[in-house]
C-alpha cells in the first residue's frame, strides 16, 4: 500500500516497550501499567452470580423510576442557573427523593449531575436498538466509549423488541487525550417502553455486588428517555449522574472536566445527534451531482462513509487513557509531554502489517475551537502544518457533506508532493464538529483500493493508520459551570490563568509504521524521530493559529 516512508532509524540500539497488540486489545507488559490505580474492569470482570440477579432486577426497577423522573422534574430537583447557562441537581432534594439509590457517596468522591434534550433524526426503535447493543453503540459513541462489553444478558425483552431487557455490562468511557483517565464502570442496563412512542434505557452500577474492586467512578442511574416524534424523529432526555474521583485528571484538563462538558449528558447527547445526521447521510439516496467531486453514487457514498467511521474509531480508540494501553511519557515534564506506545498489527486487512508507533500529546492554545478546527480542516491550509506531506499542494478530488454544519464531511485529498515516490498519495479525511468538540481525523490510503471503495466495494480490506486532531474547548462558554461539585475544593488548583477563557485543548496523535515486520524491535531513532515530528507539527500550529487569531 502507499503510505508514508518507513522511519529510517538513526540508532540501531533498541527500545523494548512492551510491544502490545491490536487484535486482543490488551496493553503491554511494562510495569506501573495502571497508571491510575484503577482495576481494570474489563479484562477480568465475569457476569454476576444466580444469588444476585434477583438484586440486580431490583436496583434496575428502581432506577428505571429515578430516571423518568430524573428526566421529567422541574425544581426543586433541578435548579435553574440565573444567568441561563443550565440547571444544577440540589443535592439535598435528591438525597430526600430517592432515600434508597446504591448507597452515600464514597469518600473523597465528587457528585456529577446534567441534564440534556434534543430532537434528533432518528425513529425511537433504531435508538433503542444502538443502545442496547453493545457494539452499536460503541460504535455510535466510539469518541466517548473507549472499550465496552455485553457480560450477561439477564432478558431479552418481550414480543420481539427491548422492552424488559435487562444485561450486565461493563464500559469505559474517555475523553479524547492521554491527560484524562478514563472512567471505568460495571453496571445493568434496562430497557422499558412506557407507553406509546416513549421508552427509557438506563444504567446504574453494580459496584456494590463486587466488594474487592476499586472503582474511581459509579454510576446512579443514568440515560435516557426517548419520544416518538412524527417523520421519524425523536425527543431524547438524558440524564448523567455518576460519583467520581477525578484527582488525577490534568490541570488544563479541570475546568472542561469539572463543566460537564467532558462526560455529561450534553456531551452525549451532541454527539448522538451529529451521529444521527451522519447516519442519515449514509442512507440518503437523492443526492444532487452538481458540485465538482461530490460523490453522488450511493453505494460509493456508503462504502466511503464505512471506511471513514472506521477510520475515525480506530482514531478514538488509541488516543485516550485507556487502561488497555501502554502510554510512555519521552521528554520535559509539562502538558505538552509527547506519549507513544508500540503495538504490533499482524493478520488484519484493515491495518498494513508491522509495528506501529503511535504518539500523542495535548497542550492549550489560547484561540477558540472553532478556528483550530477550521484551521486543520482546509486543505489549503495543510502544508502550514502537514511535514509529511513534503509542502507539496493538496486539492480536493472528492466529498461528502454528512451534516447541517459544513465542517462534518468527508474528503479525499490528493498530495501533488516534489517527491515523486509520493505523487500518488492520497489522504482520507474525515472533519466534524459539534457544541462539546471536534475531530479532524485522516490516513493515507491507496489508489487503487480507494477506486474499489468509491465504486461501492468492500471497505474493510482498505489498509489504514488514521492519524490526526481532536479539539476541545478548555472549559464551559463563559466560565459558568453546569455541573454541581459538592467538594467546591479544586485539587490540584486551575489550569492557568488563562485556561477556561475561550481557548482550545488539542490533541495531536500520530500513528505510523516503523517497520513492515511485525517481530521487530523498535528502535530508539524511531521514536526520536516520531518524537521530534510531533513537536515540529504542534509548534507549525501554534504558530499558525496564533497569526490567525490575532
Amino acid at each position: 500500500m502507499l503510505s508514508y516512508p518507513h522511519l529510517s532509524s538513526a540508532s540501531s540500539r533498541s527500545l523494548d516497550l512492551g510491544v502490545g497488540s491490536y487484535g486482543t486489545q490488551t496493553g503491554g507488559n511494562i510495569p506501573g501499567e495502571n497508571i491510575y490505580g484503577a482495576a481494570d474492569l474489563l479484562r477480568s470482570v465475569s457476569g454476576p452470580t444466580d444469588a444476585d440477579k434477583p438484586m440486580i432486577i431490583e436496583l434496575a426497577v428502581a432506577a428505571m423510576e429515578e430516571l423518568i423522573r430524573m428526566a421529567q422534574s422541574g425544581e426543586p430537583l433541578w435548579i435553574s442557573c440565573s444567568d441561563s447557562s443550565g440547571e444544577i441537581l440540589s443535592e439535598e432534594e435528591y438525597v430526600r427523593t430517592f432515600p434508597r439509590g446504591i448507597g452515600p457517596k464514597p469518600l473523597g468522591f465528587k457528585s456529577e449531575a446534567s441534564r440534556e434534550s434534543a430532537v434528533v433524526i432518528m425513529n425511537h426503535v433504531n435508538l433503542v436498538e444502538i443502545l442496547m447493543d453493545v457494539d452499536q453503540w460503541s460504535s455510535v459513541f466510539a469518541s466517548i466509549v473507549s472499550r465496552a462489553m455485553t457480560l450477561e444478558v439477564l432478558s431479552t425483552g418481550v414480543a420481539g423488541n427491548y422492552n424488559g431487557a435487562l444485561q450486565v455490562m461493563t464500559a469505559e468511557f474517555q475523553v479524547p487525550s492521554p491527560l484524562v483517565p478514563t472512567r471505568e464502570n460495571y453496571f445493568v442496563r434496562y430497557c422499558k417502553q412506557h407507553g406509546e412512542g416513549i421508552w427509557a434505557v438506563v444504567d446504574v452500577s453494580l459496584d456494590n455486588l463486587r466488594p474487592t474492586s476499586v472503582s474511581r467512578c459509579r454510576r446512579r442511574p443514568s440515560g435516557c428517555l426517548i419520544q416518538e416524534l412524527p417523520n421519524g424523529y425523536s425527543k431524547v432526555t438524558w440524564v448523567e449522574h455518576v460519583e467520581v474521583d477525578d484527582r488525577s485528571v490534568h490541570n488544563i484538563y479541570k475546568p472542561l472536566v469539572n463543566s460537564g462538558l467532558a462526560f455529561g449528558a450534553k456531551r452525549w447527547v451532541a454527539t448522538l445527534d451529529r451521529q444521527c445526521e451522519r447516519l442519515a447521510s449514509v442512507m440518503a439516496n437523492s443526492i444532487a451531482a452538481g458540485d465538482v467531486g461530490v460523490i453522488s453514487s450511493p453505494k460509493g457514498r456508503k462504502s466511503m462513509l464505512k471506511l471513514a467511521e472506521r477510520m475515525l474509531m480506530s482514531f478514538c480508540s488509541g488516543v485516550g487513557a485507556s487502561t488497555a494501553h501502554t502510554w510512555t511519557t519521552l521528554s520535559g515534564s509539562g502538558a505538552d509531554d509527547v506519549r507513544v506506545m508500540t503495538r504490533k498489527s499482524m493478520d488484519d486487512p484493515g491495518r498494513p502489517p508491522g509495528i506501529v508507533l503511535s504518539a500523542a500529546t495535548s497542550f492549550w492554545l489560547p484561540v477558540p475551537p472553532k478556528t483550530v478546527f477550521d484551521f486543520l480542516r482546509d486543505e489549503n491550509s495543510r502544508s502550514e502544518w502537514d511535514i509529511l506531506s513534503n509542502g507539496g499542494l493538496v486539492q480536493e478530488m472528492a466529498h461528502i457533506a454528512n451534516g447541517r454544519d459544513p465542517g462534518n464531511s468527508v474528503s479525499l485529498l490528493r498530495v501533488n508532493s516534489a517527491n515523486s515516490s509520493q505523487s500518488n498519495m492520497l489522504i482520507l479525511q474525515e472533519s466534524c464538529s459539534d457544541s462539546t468538540g471536534s475531530f479532524v481525523v485522516y490516513a493515507p490510503v491507496d489508489i487503487i483500493a480507494m477506486n474499489v471503495v468509491l465504486s461501492g466495494g468492500d471497505p474493510d480490506y482498505v489498509a489504514l493508520l488514521p492519524s490526526g486532531f481532536a479539539i476541545l474547548p478548555d472549559g464551559p462558554e463563559n466560565n459558568n459551570n453546569i455541573i454541581k461539585n459538592n467538594n467546591n475544593n479544586d485539587e490540584g488548583g486551575s489550569g492557568g490563568p488563562d485556561v477556561g477563557n475561550g481557548g482550545s485543548l488539542l490533541t495531536v496523535a500520530f500513528q505510523i509504521l516503523v517497520d513492515s515486520v511485525p517481530t521487530a524491535k523498535l528502535s530508539l531513532g524511531s521514536v526520536a524521530t516520531v518524537n521530534s515530528l510531533i513537536k515540529c507539527t504542534v509548534e507549525r500550529i501554534k504558530g499558525a493559529v496564533s497569526c490567525d487569531g490575532a
